[in-house]
């Protein structure tokens, strides 16, 4: 799995982090940050945290 999120799409919702708050993090304006590539363990918060977004600034590569 891999993880891409577009900060210009982003519209500070913060259901990443509420979500995944492991794995997303925002910015000091609000923007989501990735803080890192999810493991096993984290995956499906991660997945989750992609489909509540809003803008759709998440996206979730499956490698």
């Amino acid at each position: 799995m891999r993880i891409t999120v577009d900060a210009d799409r982003c519209v500070g919702a913060g259901q990443c982090v509420l979500s995944a708050p492991e794995v997303f993090d925002q910015d000091e304006d609000g923007l989501v940050t990735l803080l890192m590539t999810p493991g096993a363990e984290e995956e499906a918060k991660a997945r989750l945290a992609s489909g509540l977004c809003p803008s759709r600034a998440i996206t979730v590569h499956e490698d």
